[in-house]
């Protein structure tokens, strides 16, 4: 139970930002952190990581490059979040180890697609502060989640569903923003003027 609320809570965070994830789970390994994959805190592993988190910390901070990145990063940030759960399970070819993989992909799917919306909501308005904030919190969400589900699994778990929960009610109600979104990306409806 304990592995898998692990998983759940490095897979809501991966659909946030999975490079910061495996960045934070690798440094938590490097200092002794228990169940922590040791193949995350290889030097190679957080190289990586920590020049992908670099180049997303900027992308996501630039209206319409961010929703552009997470387009691309469908496919990456739920991988990741399978990757992670089958590597937390420790037991790549048993039952434990699909049931959490799909658990931290789907978890990561989730949360990524929250993201997603709520992206495209902020980007019907042609400001950038509202993505900077956004972003940061982001940022922080994942860092306090995943730093939090290391010694306190099922809290952390606890945690990062009552976000998917929030944010999912969340698009729900920013739904006509989202439609606005798409509805200027494809070139339908004339981009406000930035300045009045």
């Amino acid at each position: 139970m304990e592995s898998l609320a692990l998983v759940f809570s490095n897979g809501w965070a991966s659909g946030i930002n999975s490079y910061l994830v495996v960045l934070v789970l690798g440094i938590s390994e490097r200092l002794g952190a228990d169940g922590i994959p040791h193949v995350l805190g290889r030097w190679e592993v957080l190289g990586i990581a920590g020049f992908m988190y670099a180049m997303e910390f900027v992308a996501d901070k630039i209206p319409l490059i961010d929703s552009t990145w997470d387009t691309i990063s469908t496919g990456i940030r739920p991988t990741v979040g399978a990757v992670l759960g089958v590597l937390v399970a420790g037991e790549a070819d048993s039952l434990n180890g699909a049931v959490a993989g799909v658990v931290g992909g789907g978890s990561a799917l989730a949360s990524h697609l929250v993201k997603m919306g709520g992206r495209m909501a902020i980007n019907s308005s042609p400001e950038p502060v509202t993505n900077i904030a956004a972003s940061v919190g982001e940022d922080f969400a994942v860092l306090g989640v995943v730093w939090f589900a290391i010694e306190n699994p099922e809290a952390a778990a606890i945690i990062a569903a009552v976000f998917l929960v929030l944010g999912l009610v969340m698009l729900y109600f920013v739904a006509r923003l989202i439609r606005k979104f798409w509805r200027r990306w494809k070139g339908r409806e004339p981009r406000p003027p930035a300045y009045a």
